[in-house]
């Protein structure tokens, strides 16, 4: 194998500096902590104001309705009702 030019070896390194940056940059825009919470939220709007969203908050409302209405009537009765 003929020794190899250093001009030639010197651009191939500036090359894979280039390319090693630039692959940096993608992973830290692809993983910033703003960016990555910022898609989080607007996925969960999204998912939010789509039919099954309003369901499932639906049904979490009514389940925390009803734990509060048993839990107020068991305080206001003092006594447990026995099955």
């Amino acid at each position: 194998m003929p020794p190899r030019d250093p001009r030639e070896i010197q651009l191939e390194i500036d090359a894979a500096r280039e390319s090693l940056a630039a692959t940096l940059d993608q992973l830290a825009y692809k993983t910033s902590p703003k960016r990555v919470a910022t898609q989080g939220k607007n996925a969960a709007l999204q998912f939010l104001q789509s039919p099954p969203g309003i369901a499932l908050v639906a049904g979490l409302g009514l389940l925390v309705t009803v734990g509060v209405v048993r839990k107020a009537r068991y305080r206001k009765g003092g006594k447990r009702r026995r099955r």
